[in-house]
C-alpha cells in the first residue's frame, strides 16, 4: 500500500499496490501494522456497505461526535464515487476545509477519514457500492450531520443531485451544530 497525505491534517489517500499475472491481480487493502506506522488508527470494529442504483446520489455529510468519534476507511467496491471530507476539529489548522477525491472499484483507492471529520459522497456511476471500515460502533445518540450544500463548507459536487435522503436534507447548518472536539 502507498499512503499519500491529503491537504487536510490527518487524512490520507490509501493506494493499492496491485500485483498482476495471468490469473488477475492481488492487492492488500488494509494492514494494521502499516496504518500504525503512519500514525493512523488501525482499529476496525465495524464494517458497512451501501449501494446506490442512481448516478448522482448523495449521502452525507455525517459524523459521530464525543466518545463515539470514529475513523473510517472508505472504498468504492463497485462503480465510482466522489468522496468528500470536511475537517470539523476545532483548533485544527485545516478546520472547515474540505477535500474531495474520486474513488472507484477500478482504481481500488481508499480514503482514510480521521475522527472529527464529516464524510459524504456522490455516486459518479449507476450501481455504485461503497465499503466503510470504522473504528467505533455506530452510536445513534452521537450521530450528527450537516447539509451537503452547507455554505460554511462550499463543497463542489460534480453532478446534479439525483437522489438524497430527507434526513440529509434536514440537517441544520453547520453553524448551529454541536462543536466537534478534536480527538486525543
Amino acid at each position: 500500500m502507498r499512503f499519500v497525505p491529503t491537504e487536510l491534517d490527518g487524512a490520507w489517500i490509501i493506494q493499492q499496490e496491485r500485483h498482476s499475472d495471468a490469473r488477475g491481480s492481488f492487492a492488500r487493502t488494509f494492514c494494521a501494522r502499516e496504518f500504525a506506522e503512519h500514525g493512523l488508527n488501525p482499529a476496525i470494529v465495524q464494517m458497512s456497505v451501501s449501494s446506490a442504483p442512481l448516478r448522482g446520489t448523495v449521502r452525507g455529510m455525517h459524523w459521530q461526535a464525543g466518545p463515539a468519534a470514529e475513523t473510517k476507511l472508505v472504498r468504492a467496491t463497485q462503480g465510482a464515487l466522489w468522496d468528500v471530507i470536511v475537517d470539523l476539529r476545532e483548533g485544527s489548522p485545516t478546520f472547515r476545509r474540505w477535500f474531495g477525491i474520486e474513488l472507484s472499484a477500478a482504481l481500488g483507492t481508499g480514503l482514510y477519514v480521521p475522527a472529527g471529520f464529516a464524510h459524504g459522497f456522490q455516486t459518479l456511476a449507476a450501481d455504485t457500492e461503497t465499503s466503510y471500515a470504522m473504528s467505533e460502533y455506530y452510536s445513534p445518540e452521537h450521530s450528527l450531520g450537516a447539509r451537503y450544500d452547507d455554505p460554511a463548507f462550499g463543497i463542489h459536487w460534480p453532478l446534479p443531485v439525483s437522489s438524497i435522503a430527507d434526513r440529509d436534507l434536514a440537517w441544520p447548518a453547520f453553524a448551529s451544530a454541536a462543536p466537534v472536539e478534536q480527538p486525543a
